[in-house]
């Protein structure tokens, strides 16, 4: 009862804050259909749209306990930049993590191992954050006790909930639900709202893997070591930071995320104190891993299809129309490039080279996916400038639906 009577009187809170909308009076039935919303308007919409889909969506790891909070926060500015300009890598990092889920585990749970929630103690200092395969033989072997956590607990440490999760749900349907008004009653859209219904499809997908993955926790539970004639470098095999593709040189740092989370072969992780962010540590199936790739692949051409909408749309002028659709295409097909390929050459030499050539091939993509995604975020804004008057039209009823 409580919980409908929070989110009735939020509702209420919001139908209240919503911006004036003037009706027009064209004639009878404009005036039934049709009200007018201002700049302002869409800009707010959207942007509050963006900054639930890259920052409230992400469920980011539990920091190292010899994080400063400066590190933290440039570490989450940097997750939200990822988002902005390759939201489907989040939703490939969240279905990874869903994949990677244990049997023996609650989601919850496994959620929560998985973000880097129990820290090995040992001596009365953090050692290392356990793996789910590594909690599970310490405690067969005796060196550590079952940790003693529910579900319950897990979820009262996170900072969000079903109600906060909903909200932010709320405002990516409602976007999402405003467009294809529009689009039944062929008003004009501007290319700011199509890029944030691209972010709003991933987003709902993101949101539906990681429900039940808490959200800014930032102490992991103490697992103690209780063994006093081992420690636990005996038992763990802890790999070292060492550059596995040594082809790949000074970009090494910038795509070993990307290829660790789509399960790339020779990446060693270090779990020392913290999870990376990509963490593509626990190994998949081959099927599971299959059907990431896949996936990722399948969310990178949707997100840039939804982008292709706009293929029709009135541009300020015409370079930048055909900005709009050269950066389009490039991000709808980019992706498929730098999907993994094996291949058995006879000879070394000429398979040393055709890996060259492909990860050049790979390096160029990269590049041309992220250019043509600053592209893309730039033209959102620069083509609100002279827009059509059906722009400024808005089918009456959505805005009264709740909404930010």
């Amino acid at each position: 009862m409580r919980l409908l009577l929070c989110i009735f009187l939020h509702l209420i809170g919001v139908i209240q804050a919503a911006p004036t909308i003037i009706t027009a009076t064209t004639d009878g039935s404009d005036a039934l259909s049709f009200t007018t919303r201002t700049m302002w308007t869409i800009v707010s919409s959207c942007i509050l749209t963006l900054l639930a889909c890259i920052y409230s969506v992400i469920h980011p790891n539990i920091p190292s306990p010899e994080d400063s909070p400066n590190c933290i926060l440039r570490r989450r500015l940097g997750i939200m930049i990822v988002a902005l300009i390759a939201p489907e890598l989040i939703v490939t990092w969240a279905m990874r993590q869903w994949f990677s889920a244990h049997d023996a585990w609650t989601q919850t749970h496994s959620s929560f191992v998985l973000m880097g929630g129990f820290m090995l103690y040992a001596d009365g200092k953090p050692c290392l954050t356990l793996r789910p395969s590594y909690i599970l033989n310490l405690i067969h072997e005796g060196y550590i006790d079952v940790p003693t956590i529910t579900a319950k607990q897990i979820r009262d440490r996170s900072k969000g909930n079903a109600i906060s999760k909903g909200l932010v749900m709320l405002q990516v349907a409602w976007i999402i639900m405003q467009l294809i008004t529009r689009a039944i009653y062929q008003l004009e859209t501007t290319q700011l709202e199509v890029g944030t219904l691209a972010f709003a499809v991933l987003n709902f997908l993101t949101y539906a893997v990681w429900w039940n993955k808490p959200l800014d926790v930032e102490c992991p539970h103490p697992v103690y070591w209780k063994s006093t004639e081992s420690r636990p470098e005996d038992h763990i095999d802890v790999h070292n930071e060492r550059n596995e593709f040594p082809e790949l040189k000074v970009i090494y740092p910038v795509v070993r995320p990307i290829l660790e989370l789509i399960g790339a072969p020779r990446i060693p992780i270090s779990r020392k104190l913290r999870v990376p962010t990509l963490d593509g540590s626990i190994n998949l199936e081959n099927s599971d891993k299959m059907v990431l790739q896949l996936a990722a692949l399948l969310m990178a051409t949707v997100f840039g299809s939804i982008h292709c909408m706009a293929w029709f749309f009135a541009f300020p002028t015409h370079q930048e129309q055909v900005l709009w659709r050269m950066s389009a295409v490039a991000i709808t097909f980019t992706p498929w490039l730098c999907f993994p390929m094996k291949m058995n050459l006879n000879s070394e030499s000429i398979s040393k080279v055709v890996m060259f050539v492909y990860g050049m091939i790979r390096l160029v993509s990269v590049v041309l996916y992220i250019t043509a995604r600053a592209v893309l975020l730039v033209l959102m804004f620069t083509t609100l400038c002279n827009l059509p008057p059906d722009a400024y039209k808005a089918v009456s009823w959505t805005s009264v639906v709740p909404h930010l």
